[in-house]
């Protein structure tokens, strides 16, 4: 078993906001995520499957990404309410576009997309990197 790299309970505090594909985009389901987004949850129903499956998408993410000294949690907290000022780039000492983020709105909110698609990833090559 892999480690523990995602947390089962924001999953489900995102979950609640799981219209919007905030748990999925979490979990490292860029393209549902996005699905769930545009759709609201596959109208709800998409959503209302998801409380039974987060247990598997924690587990899934957990073999998937690498652990290491930058939290994937804490990332994806700084991202959801700070990230168009940086912050989570900041803590995962990418100071440059931490600082572009910040002065430009997180790069007009495109930055900010990116980001959800790809955070995950970045975190995994930070601690990789530190490893």
């Amino acid at each position: 078993m892999g480690t523990d790299t995602h947390s089962k309970t924001f999953g489900y505090v995102l979950w609640i906001f799981g219209f919007t594909g905030a748990h999925r985009f979490y979990y490292g389901k860029q393209i549902t995520g996005t699905v769930w987004f545009f759709t609201l949850g596959l109208l709800g129903v998409g959503w209302l499957i998801d409380l039974f499956l987060i247990p598997a998408m924690d587990r899934e993410a957990d073999r998937k990404y690498v652990a290491g000294n930058i939290n994937y949690t804490l990332a994806w907290i700084l991202l959801t309410f700070l990230g168009i000022f940086g912050i989570h780039r900041f803590y995962m000492g990418r100071v440059l576009t931490g600082l572009l983020w910040l002065f430009t709105g997180g790069l007009f909110t495109l930055g900010y997309l990116y980001d959800l698609w790809n955070l995950n990833s970045m975190v995994a090559e930070e601690n990789s990197n530190k490893n």
